[in-house]
């Protein structure tokens, strides 16, 4: 997983109410949280100190030693795994690259007047996969049908890949493999890779499917113009339509996930998306990317992260788990790190990242517990030399809450007369922190498997607003739209796995290996 890098993390966002730029706040009025009596400093070193020992799952473990060692895999099964199949974890990080992308070092933007610069829109439309459209960014396209998008090919094999390019390497370094996609950062690991090469596929697949049911000529360039709409459009509204359904219904309170919208009748008879937490999260314009959502609140993703993966069983094998970063200075690490070409045994056999008919026995593999603990390997990043700081993840989202000014997790709760979580006196009041200390403080069996009151609040209500805040979502142009009604989609067949359409439909639409048997070299 990659993020902002740079040691120094200063960063200037917006307080004003009346903002609306690319990034804001929700909650411009609360101070931002700093540890007591810590000073500048020292500020580091505290929060390094802190993630070390209180925020690894396996303390002084090497993530390789987990990944390999049976008995230590089985002992973090039992404790940390949680009830949402790991596929959901990296969708989680797909949607991330659709929404905000801010690629410079945040110690850059202390001089930037208006602050954050948010270079993704704050809308569920895909545009980590389309870019700017087949005329503009040609390159992403299938160049005999610029319907359709560009795909690669795993070397020596038949098999799908990213399309890709190979740049030459710098002074001595050897070459580098460059997917061509709408956001780089859809290459950063095998799964989110793979992710992005569904959407390409499943795009791909509807084109197909629209030709055939408006009779298209995509020989003539309004045939391929007309092809690409359909499909584009079905397939952005599928998505959307997982999302809010699946993906955010999954790891959201049930009471708050229904609140923050709902469809209802109007007085004249018709059908109307309505949201029910504007309080929390509002606009004027257009939607704005708040930094507590995503400097805090959606990071609570990172938790979910695994230290391996078992990838598939035809050409990796059953047992045999790759880590998601190999440390040992090997010249080709055998493991789930991305920009490079993609490999037979990292390829992913999906029904062991997701439910689906097939899948049985230990699969779909589990993603961990929403909480205070993260898998060891995300405490040896390479987003810096060895020994940086940089490289503990835990240490960037906390050093990260202070630069952007973020307020108490208890603070914010206070605001929306959330019933507070009681912190252990060594604990940060660090929003993020607090996310993940909230869903770990469930009661009983719902313990790390859903966000709490105040991440739920956060989570549904941005997700919520920036989809009732894009005129182009069925919320607004077909507010009674089903994938089930769609005309390119197949009722019975794309969902086979869940009748009410989740993330299992858009791997069904791609292709992309399901099962045993599938991956054929």
């Amino acid at each position: 997983m990659s993020h902002a890098s740079g040691n120094k993390l200063t960063a200037v966002a917006p307080h004003s109410k009346l903002y609306q730029g690319p990034f804001g706040r929700i909650c411009p009025t609360l101070p931002g949280w700093r540890p007591k009596g810590i000073p500048d400093h020292k500020l580091d070193e505290h929060f390094i100190d802190f993630a070390n020992k209180h925020m690894v799952e396996a303390p002084g473990e090497a993530p390789e030693d987990l990944a390999t060692d049976g008995t230590k895999r089985a002992a973090l099964e039992a404790e940390f795994s949680s009830n949402v199949p790991a596929g959901y974890t990296y969708f989680g990080q797909f949607v991330d690259h659709d929404i905000t992308f801010d690629p410079a070092p945040l110690g850059v933007r202390q001089v930037d007047p208006n602050g954050l610069n948010n270079f993704r829109t704050p809308r569920l439309d895909l545009d980590n996969v389309y870019g700017r459209g087949p005329d503009d960014q040609p390159y992403l396209y299938d160049p005999d049908n610029k319907a359709k998008m560009a795909i690669g090919q795993i070397e020596g094999t038949s098999l799908p890949d990213l399309p890709r390019y190979t740049m030459p390497g710098q002074a001595g370094s050897p070459p580098k493999s460059v997917a061509l996609i709408g956001d780089m950062r859809n290459d950063e690991n095998s799964m989110v890779s793979q992710l992005q090469l569904a959407f390409l596929l499943a795009h791909n697949t509807l084109v197909d499917r629209a030709v055939s049911e408006y009779g298209l000529d995509v020989s003539t360039g309004e045939g391929r113009g007309e092809a690409f709409r359909q499909a584009r459009r079905t397939l952005t509204w599928l998505y959307q339509h997982v999302v809010w359904n699946d993906y955010v219904r999954r790891i959201a309170n049930d009471t708050v996930y229904k609140a923050a919208m709902a469809l209802n009748d109007t007085a004249d008879g018709r059908k109307r998306w309505d949201l029910g937490l504007k309080d929390v999260y509002n606009w004027k314009h257009q939607p704005f990317m708040p930094v507590e959502f995503s400097g805090a609140a959606y990071r609570f993703g990172h938790s979910m992260v695994r230290n391996a993966y078992q990838t598939n069983n035809d050409v990796r094998g059953f047992g045999d788990f790759a880590p998601i970063f190999d440390n040992t200075g090997a010249a080709s690490p055998d493991d789930l790190r991305g920009f490079r070409p993609m490999r037979p045994e990292n390829v992913i056999q999906w029904d062991w990242f997701l439910q689906m008919t097939s899948s049985g026995g230990p699969f779909p593999q589990m993603a961990r517990k929403i909480d205070t603990k993260l898998a060891n390997a995300l405490s040896h990043l390479h987003e810096g030399p060895s020994g940086s700081p940089n490289n503990i993840l835990a240490f960037r989202n906390l050093k990260r809450g202070v630069s952007l000014g973020l307020p108490s997790g208890p603070e914010l709760a206070k605001k929306y007369c959330i019933k507070q979580v009681r912190m252990k006196e060594h604990e940060p009041d660090a929003l993020w922190y607090y996310i993940l200390r909230e869903a770990e403080a469930l009661p009983g069996s719902n313990s790390g498997q859903m966000l709490g009151r105040l991440g739920s609040t956060i989570v549904c209500a941005v997700f919520a607003g920036l989809m009732k805040g894009d005129p182009c979502s069925w919320v607004n142009l077909d507010p009674c739209w089903s994938p089930s009604d769609d005309p390119l989609l197949k009722d019975g067949t794309d969902n086979v796995d869940d009748p009410a359409w989740s993330l299992a439909s858009i791997i069904r639409l791609s292709g992309l290996p399901v099962k045993g048997g599938d991956i054929v070299i």
